[in-house]
């Protein structure tokens, strides 16, 4: 069917899976052209505003006029004046003139497109940051109740992805707590550092606002910072190009792009995990894990949030390579890459954060899969310390080390070559030369015993790391994550 001939239906329109799929309502709208448009109103407001504040030849009927009509934008004929002039921001202030005669002379007065365009985008970038920040601080919060109530659960440790000693499951969480907690601040500092581009006109010389004061260079700034004040930002930035610096986005999106790596690591930590059957995800009891295969409970949520933290991660390199070919004042070819890039990483970081806190809410921990795994690899584990009871008891070291080294490579044997369980306790128990430490075998093979301060360093680390992140979002909590797919 050609394109002419297609239905008018959105599902035969392109749709991002971002909007369609994964990311938030709020999200959605703080990205949406009304948000985007309105907010250019918003700001011809605040300027005519600051210019009547200013003495300029600005009427308070023509601002009532155009906070009247912030809200209420007509789509269709402004993208019919943008066919037309091939311009956005000037058939937006067409439409915008169209609803408000008596305002139409001096709304933009000396402005030029990036005051809306970027002052815009500065605004959205930190509500992004301000809808990001609390469900992150949710993930956390979740998180760290887990780990707390896992924190004396012994299990491998893994290094080389190969059993190692023992930690608890609480613990091994407080590193991937570590993480977000960086992030946290990192996205925090972002979201504090941003600033408004202000009022500077065409190339950043504030030049044509000069012409309208009459070469009152105090007013300019006066006008700079009533703007910046009305539109909710306490600093703007000093000196601009026509656009505000693209290292700006560069801050943003590397915070970014690097908890979309914390994202993914916690994922894959859970999806190995999984594999082992020692943690689950949730998984509904209408769920189907595969269309083939009944039986299976893929961890479809940790993919998901795998997934789309990869496409995250990447988003990054688009902004690096924007900031680096701003030539001179500014070039045109950061416009329709930043279109997607910015509104794609937050939306994308709405996504793997909200999964994720769904993903944490509803962790199931298996303690008999552990323990077994346990029981396989701690009798090697164990070795030393039962080398050393024995000396206590008045063995020799190296002939219990050489009995041990036999014993151990049998047992090896068992478990490689045939698929047995680890019977290395038995064989100990089996051997008269052990027979001085056998009551107290149990005890130097408690799991509990390897796992060193694991328990405690959960409870200080929640306390003095975790708590206080979280007590900056209190009453900022949320109920639980629902995924709708």
């Amino acid at each position: 069917m050609s394109a002419s001939k297609m239905p008018d239906s959105e599902y035969h329109d392109y749709r991002s899976p971002l909007s369609t799929r994964y990311a938030s309502k709020e999200m959605q709208y703080n990205f949406s052209d009304q948000n985007k448009f309105s907010t250019w109103r918003k700001l011809w407001i605040y300027l005519a505003k600051a210019e009547m504040e200013l003495d300029l030849a600005i009427k308070p009927e023509q601002i009532a006029e155009m906070e009247a009509h912030v809200d209420d934008i007509d789509f269709k004929a402004a993208a019919k004046e943008e066919k037309k002039t091939r311009h956005d921001v000037m058939a937006h202030i067409h439409v915008f003139g169209e609803q408000c005669p008596l305002a139409a002379p001096i709304i933009h007065l000396g402005a030029t497109s990036c005051y809306v365009g970027d002052n815009t985008d500065l605004l959205i970038l930190r509500q992004g940051f301000d809808i990001l920040l609390p469900k992150l601080a949710n993930v956390i919060r979740r998180l760290s109740q887990f780990a707390l109530k896992f924190r004396s659960e012994p299990t491998l440790g893994f290094t080389h992805l190969q059993p190692a000693q023992l930690t608890t499951v609480g613990k091994r969480a407080t590193l991937w707590l570590q993480d977000l907690l960086m992030d946290e601040r990192a996205i925090r500092r972002a979201r504090n550092d941003l600033r408004f581009r202000g009022v500077k006109g065409t190339t950043g010389t504030q030049a044509s606002f000069l012409q309208l004061f009459n070469n009152d260079g105090e007013k300019v700034k006066q006008l700079d910072a009533l703007v910046t004040k009305m539109a909710g930002f306490e600093k703007h930035y000093t000196v601009t190009g026509q656009t505000y610096s693209r290292k700006v986005d560069i801050e943003c999106l590397n915070v970014l792009s690097s908890l979309g790596a914390t994202v993914h690591k916690i994922c894959t930590d859970i999806r190995l995990l999984a594999n082992m059957k020692e943690i689950e995800e949730p998984f509904e009891s209408t769920q189907v894990g595969s269309s083939a295969m009944p039986y299976k409970r893929n961890p479809m949520r940790s993919e998901r949030c795998c997934s789309i933290a990869r496409h995250l991660m990447t988003l990054v390199n688009n902004v690096l390579q924007t900031a680096a070919t701003q030539w001179m004042e500014r070039t045109l070819d950061d416009s329709a890459n930043r279109r997607i890039t910015l509104a794609e990483a937050f939306l994308s970081a709405d996504t793997i954060l909200m999964t994720l806190q769904n993903i944490t809410e509803g962790l199931v921990v298996y303690p008999k899969v552990i323990a077994k795994h346990v029981a396989q690899e701690l009798p090697f584990m164990s070795t030393e310390n039962i080398i050393m009871a024995m000396v206590k008891a008045g063995g020799d070291r190296q002939v219990c080390h050489e009995k041990i080294r036999v014993l151990s490579h049998e047992a090896g044997v068992q478990v490689k070559q045939y698929g047995m369980d680890n019977d290395l306790v038995k064989r100990i128990k089996e051997d008269p030369y052990f027979a001085p430490i056998l009551p107290q075998l149990s005890s130097l093979l408690d799991p509990s015993s390897f796992v060193g301060r694991a328990p405690e360093q959960v409870k200080e680390f929640l306390e003095q790391e975790v708590d206080p992140v979280l007590a900056n979002y209190k009453g900022l909590e949320s109920g639980s994550v629902e995924l709708d797919i």
